[in-house]
């Protein structure tokens, strides 16, 4: 039996569809939980607390 190609707009289907889905996935928002915590050692966290830093000393 032969493969079956799909026809282009089916094809086109298929990728539009595929790339919804992974911007639908990029994009959505973060859930409160653990899964969404960022790890202590995570270098965001420490920029972060670096910036908190900067920004408190500089108010005084």
């Amino acid at each position: 039996m032969g493969v079956t190609r799909l026809k282009r707009k089916d094809r086109r289907n298929k990728v539009v569809a595929k790339n919804q889905v992974q911007f639908l996935k990029l994009g959505r928002n973060l859930e409160t939980g653990s899964r969404s915590k960022m790890p202590a050692g995570s270098q965001i966290v420490k920029n972060n607390d670096v910036l908190d830093k900067l920004v408190s000393e500089s108010k005084k």
